[in-house]
């Protein structure tokens, strides 16, 4: 076992360790991770990163007492996130550090609200979700002692409305559609749910952690992107993650709500301890200055116009990378993926194809998977696109070797 060190080690020692570790991880910037880590842009990494360092120090406990800065920079981040989601009058946002805390405040959130509505602060709920919604949800039920019912979707993979309609009842106080899903990329009905959810006086929560800071520069390249954010009609909150497709430094999120009695039942507020008031607006206390100084410098060096260049050079990528899919026998794409989510699956019997993934994986490519379908899954982003051939190639060959020799793999998809 490390003991902990009697003196101290010269500084350039210390790193050395440090690239030695990380000469064993996964070769990320040639594109062979799947997902975890983002780009957009070299320009855009390169402002990111000099605003986090510009504010490496700073905490955004402190927001509200000592760096005013932070504030400001969080304030207009929401605001300009609301004006690119189409918010409603009356709409608030909150930034948070990540998309399972966004979701897990949101939650709370319709949690609370229920409670208040009900007259019953005891009250423990359920949530009615397609199956291909995120586990962040379940996360936040086993927190807070609520049930979650998860409906199996529609041949398409999107959210079988009329199912998730039978599953309603009264203790009902969230459903659930993702703007996509992650699985398949695929966007549930959002209108769709939306109507069900003023029909049923249910809170519609929208996961768009994957989508939200893509798909409306998406639209602007052309895009058919179905509505799926603030605008819609029976939305009542959506959480959209700044460190995925806002390509802002980890870690940090958004959620939003449409209404300000919404928004009243978020956060935290304890006025029983020694040192007085404690309020955050968040789960976590201590969060990073520096992400959030990225997020803002992104927003304002990008712009729509940056934004969506990435998006079409990014969609324009993902499209060569589809076609090749398609032209490898045996393969094919699951769904109709709109964004950068792309799960490939065979339709031979003589290709498992976790068996190809571990061929891949023997190649140097780290394999995301789906259990249900079987299908290899990819989150792309800039650091895929230069690697498409190179991927294409290998997968290509990893086919052909798993049609000659056959056998069925014991991989499990596990994140």
């Amino acid at each position: 076992a490390m003991e902990f060190p009697v003196k101290g080690r010269e500084r350039a020692a210390v790193l050395e360790d440090l690239q030695m570790m990380r000469a064993h991880d996964a070769r990320w910037g040639e594109g062979r991770v799947p997902l975890f880590v983002f780009k957009g842009s070299d320009e855009a990494g390169a402002i990111a990163q000099d605003a986090f360092n510009l504010f490496f120090s700073e905490n955004a406990l402190g927001k509200n007492r000592a760096f005013p800065s932070l504030k400001r920079m969080e304030d207009e981040i929401i605001a300009m996130a609301l004006d690119l989601f189409n918010a409603p009058d009356g709409a608030t946002g909150f930034v948070s550090t990540g998309g399972s805390e966004s979701i897990i405040m949101a939650v709370q959130t319709a949690r609370n609200y229920a409670r208040d509505q009900r007259g019953d602060q005891a009250h423990r709920g359920n949530i009615v979700m397609p199956v291909s919604g995120h586990p962040a949800f379940d996360k936040a039920a086993r927190l807070m002692d609520l049930a979650v019912r998860r409906i199996e979707t529609g041949a398409d993979f999107k959210a079988d409305i009329a199912a998730m309609a039978d599953a309603l009842d009264q203790d009902t106080i969230m459903m659930v559609g993702s703007a996509p899903c992650f699985p398949f990329g695929v966007f549930d009905d959002i209108q769709g749910l939306g109507t069900l959810a003023r029909e049923r006086g249910v809170w519609l929560h929208v996961d768009a952690c994957v989508g939200g800071y893509l798909a409306p520069f998406a639209k602007d390249a052309g895009v058919d992107i179905p509505p799926f954010d603030l605008s819609v009609a029976g939305v009542a909150s959506m959480s959209a993650d700044l460190h995925k497709f806002g390509w802002a430094p980890k870690p940090i999120s958004t959620v939003f709500y449409t209404r300000p009695e919404y928004a009243a039942c978020h956060g935290f507020d304890f006025d029983g301890w020694p040192n007085g008031r404690f309020k955050t607006s968040t789960i976590v206390g201590t969060r990073a200055g520096g992400a959030i100084a990225g997020a803002w410098a992104l927003f304002q060096h990008l712009g729509r116009e940056g934004y969506s260049r990435i998006a079409r050079d990014l969609l324009n990528g993902i499209g060569r990378y589809r076609s090749g899919i398609e032209a490898i026998d045996g393969l094919s794409v699951v769904g109709e993926p709109l964004l950068s989510i792309v799960a490939v699956q065979s339709h031979d019997d003589a290709v498992d194809i976790f068996t190809v993934a571990e061929k891949m994986q023997e190649k140097g490519w780290v394999p995301g998977l789906v259990q249900r379908p079987r299908a290899l899954h990819r989150m792309m982003s800039m650091l895929h696109v230069p690697a498409i051939d190179a991927y294409l190639t290998d997968l290509d060959d990893a086919v052909k070797v798993v049609r000659a020799e056959g056998g069925a793999s014991a991989f499990k998809a596990t994140y």
